[in-house]
């Protein structure tokens, strides 16, 4: 009787064998060919949720897949681990976070471990180690020599009653609230540390050298946001004072009837009228209280106030009103727009709304001289424009897009040239005059760094009475965090009050009125480096270090970098993913790497929900652990059924029934295998039998092999079912056939078909036969002629309606499949005897017969 398959034992045995072993430690070997794969490390919350699951098993699949294919494979793990949820533990618990965050990486790594996955846990990198975030102050110095770090103003949330600045998702409910506390948040300006990332816009725009979904090319695209268009310069009626605006649309300034100014724009406390002020000003204090995203909002209702003053048009001398309104921010353009209502939705709405002129300056094709019943944003001719009246204006489209059926459907001149589209043509003509020039704009804007907490990586800069901020000295990183704080139920950092912290000798003048800054760095800037710091995460850990060192290990750097394959999710577009491509070209300008992408290829999961089809979450009751079922069922039915159940890019609801399918197969697959040694007698193998079984072994190969290619996790467990049941049907109509060698090769085929998937079944399978270890073995190849079908079912047609269906041979010559497609029941009914027109054969598919 076979051996019943015991996955608790199993997998616990092999887990301590392979790290026993250093199986999976990566280790330099230039005659293999290397393959670095990542997927995203998790934040140190204190339990493995599914989610992590479900992004690291598959993930793992490839990454054992393409060690069996003969790559020496790095796949390295660690814990992104400052954060606000240790600072909120340390308040509400009386944890420290440190004491907090370690203990919650000792329970998932454990957790990880039971996963099965090939971590190389030597490259284990926590970045809340000053040995890991002595590194990341060494980058923000780097980046501060360079020129890309710097201290202004900005906006924060901030509790005036807690009298702290609060995390966004500390800010609760549309009204906007504290959560600790309830009082309603304030917009306060604190000066804070920004890296320059904007000067690497147009370099984030090229995606040539990245092998990324096209969704997230378009998410950062979208981001960062480049227009194209002219800068205008307004001037106000009193004072004089100068408003420059962008605008994509030069050609339409002859409509502009009013201006509007963002309500922070520094002008509008000076030319905000007496009579206006006090209206101003509320609606200032109202406006600063929402977020950008409601501001911009397409479904808001669109308000503002008039100031009391004007500004001249220059193209036309007219005098326009200045308004405020919250859908102007400072945060893009210049913080002031000219609006020209018969142009732009918003502005038109704004215009009808308070009563402003809606003038005409491009007319669609057929306009029949009335006023506009809503904005027109498409190419037309300009009208009531001065010197431009009659050009042709292509709107959105640049000249090179510019075609005759474009031309066609506009109304529009099918040639047209930069000195005959209006907006190239009023571009030119605004240089000539002084009052306007070419530009570019960019929505993205530089990374606010700063976070007003005690768990992050100290920013390394002092302020001294005498020398101003300076840095500090490669030499005496890292400034570690203190331990000894106290922590305020109001959420204010305690680095704000730990006198031993904050007060400091200047390096540069010895002062001892000197101050450390206080603020720590955004958790994304510990992510933006890690896959380096996966080289050696010890990395001159006793040395002290200098402006000239290389951040990360060069040796195994030159080997191992750039990351070949990063995988996680597509919520992370327009942040990490983003933040680690500036990061590496800022590298790249530093002369620390050759190259300046940080990931060659990415690939995005989707997420798992709860039973009830919504997020996972411990609130909703619907949090599956993993760690139950693991128990339960085993870590390789939990990786299945996560790969089986859904596809990988999509993910969805969790089926507690489902497993339970995975968990037939593994045995069914243990039953196959094990059992074979006490079959004796039956029926022999025919030579048809063991081509068939050949034809499966093969067509299973290429068909897993192609699905993890593509990362169709759940059609290679599928490929797996069915080369399973297809052995099993092979076994019971001839049992003798487990004494022919081409059986074993089968068996041995599915064993190794198994191991990327299921690691410790396919292990303990292997370990019966072979000597250990699968993992070690080959991937095997596929021979096309014998993964070839013999015979193949081709639909018989009628005028393109199936009719019927034959099987023939897979080589059947043309005109014979004509026949016997002619020959069948359903040809001869459906063509009622009529005398076929054409017949149309498509080789392995279908023949149709094309009739009157």
């Amino acid at each position: 009787m076979a051996e019943k398959y015991n996955p608790q034992v199993i997998e616990k045995k092999w887990q301590q064998k392979w790290e026993a072993d250093g199986l999976n430690r990566a280790v330099i070997d230039h005659n293999r060919e290397k393959y670095y794969a990542m997927t995203m490390y998790p934040y140190p919350s204190g339990d493995l949720h599914m989610g992590h699951w479900y992004a690291m098993a598959p993930s793992d699949v490839r990454a054992r897949w393409m060690r069996m294919k003969g790559y020496n494979v790095l796949f390295p793990m660690g814990f992104d681990s400052f954060g606000l949820p240790a600072e909120n533990a340390a308040i509400k618990r009386g944890i420290h976070p440190k004491q907090w965050t370690y203990a919650n990486i000792k329970r998932m790594r454990g957790q990880l471990r039971s996963m099965g996955a090939m971590f190389d846990w030597e490259r284990e990198a926590i970045t809340s180690d000053p040995s890991y975030y002595k590194w990341t102050q060494w980058f923000f110095l780097k980046l501060y020599d360079m020129g890309l770090a710097y201290k202004t103003m900005a906006p924060v949330d901030f509790c005036p009653t807690c009298n702290t600045t609060l995390a966004r998702e500390q800010v609760w409910g549309e009204d906007r609230h504290c959560e600790r506390c309830g009082t309603p948040v304030i917009k306060k300006d604190l000066n804070q540390w920004f890296f320059k990332i904007t000067n690497y816009a147009d370099e984030l725009l090229d995606f040539s050298h990245l092998n990324w979904p096209e969704r997230v090319h378009a998410m950062q695209k979208n981001w960062i946001g480049r227009s194209e268009g002219a800068e205008v310069v307004f001037k106000t009626e009193q004072g004089g004072y100068e408003i420059p605006i962008f605008t994509t649309r030069p050609d339409t300034l002859w409509g502009a009837t009013f201006m509007v100014l963002a309500p922070e724009h520094p002008l509008v406390a000076t030319l905000t009228s007496d009579e206006q002020r006090a209206t101003v000003e509320a609606y200032v204090t109202q406006t600063t209280r929402q977020t950008e995203i409601d501001r911009l909002a397409t479904d808001k209702e669109k308000t503002g106030v008039f100031i009391g003053a004007y500004a001249i048009n220059p193209v036309n001398n007219e005098r326009i009103p200045i308004w405020i309104a919250d859908y102007v921010l400072m945060t893009y353009g210049t913080g002031a727009i000219m609006a020209v209502p018969c142009g732009d939705e918003r502005d038109f709405e704004f215009a009808q709304k308070y009563d402003l002129p809606i003038p005409v300056v491009v007319a669609p094709k057929g306009w029949d001289g009335q006023p506009f019943k809503e904005a027109y944003i498409e190419p037309g001719t300009m009208v009531n424009s001065g010197p431009f009246t009659g050009f042709a204006t292509i709107g959105k489209y640049s000249l090179d897009e510019w075609t005759p059926e474009l031309a066609e459907q506009y109304g529009l001149p099918a040639h047209l040239t930069p000195e005959t589209e209006g907006r190239v043509a009023v571009t030119r003509w605004l240089e000539a005059q002084g009052i306007g020039k070419f530009a570019v704009t960019y929505r993205l804007r530089d990374w606010l760094i700063s976070r007003q907490r005690y768990w992050g990586a100290p920013i390394p800069m002092i302020t001294c009475p005498v020398c101003g901020i300076v840095p500090v000295p490669y030499q005496d990183l890292p400034v570690e965090l203190p331990e000894d704080v106290q922590f305020m139920p109001t959420g204010e950092s305690p680095l704000k009050f730990h006198e031993g912290f904050r007060h400091v000798k200047c390096p540069q003048c010895g002062s001892e009125d000197a101050e450390r800054e206080t603020d720590t760095m955004d958790t994304f800037m510990c992510s933006s480096w890690y896959q380096y710091a996966y080289m050696d995460p010890h990395w001159k850990d006793s040395q002290p270090l200098s402006p000239n060192d290389m951040p990360f290990n060069p040796v195994e750097g030159d080997y191992w970098l750039p990351v070949d394959q990063y995988t996680g999710g597509i919520e992370h577009a327009t942040m990490h993913l983003l933040y680690t491509r500036f990061f590496t070209k800022a590298m790249h300008d530093m002369g620390l790497v050759p190259f300046d992408e940080p990931m060659n290829a990415l690939f995005n999961q989707g997420i798992i929900l709860g039973e009830d089809r919504e997020k996972m979450s411990k609130s909703r009751g619907n949090v599956v652990a993993p760690d139950d079922l693991v128990q339960a069922y085993g870590a390789d039915t939990v990786r299945g059924y996560l790969m089986f159940g859904f596809r990988w890019d999509q993910g969805g609801p969790w089926d507690s029934k489902g497993i339970l399918g995975v968990q037939r197969f593994l045995e069914r697959v243990w039953e196959l295998v094990t059992g074979d040694a006490g079959r004796r007698g039956g029926e022999q193998a025919s030579e048809a039998q063991l081509r068939d079984l050949r034809r499966k072994q093969h067509q299973a190969i290429r068909r897993v092999t192609q699905d993890i290619e593509n990362f169709s996790f759940n059609t290679m467990v599928a490929g797996l079912m069915e080369y399973t049941n297809a052995l099993n049907a092979i076994r019971a109509a001839a049992p003798e056939v487990v004494r022919h060698p081409d059986w074993a090769e089968a068996i041995d085929t599915l064993i190794l078909l198994m191991a990327p998937g299921f690691p410790h079944i396919a292990e303990e399978m292997w370990g019966k036969r072979h000597n250990y270890s699968v993992h070690r073995q080959s991937w095997p190849d596929w021979d096309e002629e014998l993964a070839k079908e013999d015979m193949v079912e081709i639909a018989v047609q009628i005028n393109g309606k199936v009719r019927d269906k034959i099987e023939v041979p897979t080589d059947i010559e043309e005109a014979e499949a004509k026949a016997k497609a002619l020959a069948t029941d359903g040809a001869q009914r459906y063509s009622e005897g009529k005398t076929p027109l054409k017949v149309i054969y498509v080789p392995g598919r279908l023949v149709n017969i094309v009739v009157k």
